[in-house]
């Protein structure tokens, strides 16, 4: 007997997402809860990027996923789920209150990126990674806008040039010259901050 993809989903993790939003358009809406436990998380890091505060980015996500289920039926399969909904998310975002140049990135939300406070009771390499780390958030802090989101979504996100220029509408070249520059960048400060470190 065939069996029914969308029948006992909570403990079926094998069906990817554009399985589910077939599933879901089929008539099974509770299976969206599938898709939120899967990328809210990134999602509200975004919102924390954008809004820096977690009520706020709590909101955005809601928002977030409220207006991609709406839009489900739209959805066409042409890119990813996670890209497609990052996509409203970016737009939800920089179209919202906060623009692009609100933005700050992952790496400088210690709890985002597993910052901590440095303390000079921590053995001598905990407390150079702990440095690194800090170094890491003060290069990227100085980075043009652009670059920090591109960097972020490339990063953080894992995600292709191609998904980056579905999200952000800038063109593929665009985003790889945006990474190469901001990662040259990050290279050419981190030695610096790298140097001072050492002295």
């Amino acid at each position: 007997m065939k069996r029914d993809k969308g029948r006992g989903y909570g403990a079926d993790d094998t069906l990817s997402d554009n399985e589910i939003v077939d599933i879901i358009l089929s008539g099974r809406s509770e299976l969206y809860r599938m898709l939120i436990e899967r990328h809210e998380k990134k999602v509200f890091a975004m919102g924390r990027g954008f809004f820096h505060n977690r009520d706020e980015a709590r909101d955005f996500t809601q928002e977030v996923f409220l207006k991609a289920f709406h839009a489900l039926p739209r959805f066409e399969g042409r890119s990813s789920f996670s890209t497609w909904l990052f996509r409203i998310a970016y737009n939800q975002a920089v179209n919202g209150k906060r623009g692009l140049k609100e933005y700050v990135s992952l790496a400088d939300e210690g709890d985002a990126a597993g910052v901590e406070a440095v303390s000079f009771d921590m053995p001598e390499r905990e407390l150079l990674k702990k440095n690194i780390k800090e170094a890491v958030r003060i290069a990227v802090r100085e980075l043009p806008e652009k670059y920090r989101i591109c960097i972020d979504l490339s990063f953080f996100y894992e995600l292709t040039y191609e998904e980056i220029a579905r999200i952000t509408a800038f063109p593929v070249n665009t985003v790889k010259s945006h990474i190469l520059r901001a990662k040259r960048i990050l290279r050419e400060k981190l030695s610096v901050i790298g140097g001072a470190y050492e002295t």
